[in-house]
């Protein structure tokens, strides 16, 4: 079993950033794939980005540029850096990660963008 909790949500103004955390309570480096999904007001959820235990990554398009994803497998985390956000972005993120045959989830961090 695999446990998985965010941090580092908050209530941020507009094109300011925020870090997420997603700390596992196993070693990251057994799971083939992590990421963040995030859900909006009365909107659906959706992934933002993942990244491999080979490192690759992949970003939905709105995401480019502005979020990086990446992974600390020494101290089994994994972060998002989220810069220039904007009101749109703002959701329930939730961390996720795949061992190739069974789905975790976090509980989610709230992310508010508003001035």
């Amino acid at each position: 079993q695999v446990q998985l909790v965010e941090s580092g949500g908050g209530v941020v103004q507009p094109r300011k950033s925020l870090r997420l955390s997603c700390a596992a309570s196993v070693s990251i480096s057994r799971l083939y794939k992590m990421g963040w999904y995030r859900q909006g007001p009365g909107k659906e959820r959706d992934w933002v980005a993942y990244i491999t235990a080979d490192g690759l990554t992949k970003y939905q398009d709105y995401s480019v540029g502005r979020f990086t994803i990446s992974r600390d497998n020494a101290r089994n985390l994994l972060y998002f850096q989220m810069n220039d956000l904007l009101p749109e972005d703002t959701a329930e993120y939730l961390c996720w990660a795949f061992d190739g045959v069974t789905e975790y989830w976090g509980k989610g961090t709230l992310v508010t963008v508003s001035s």
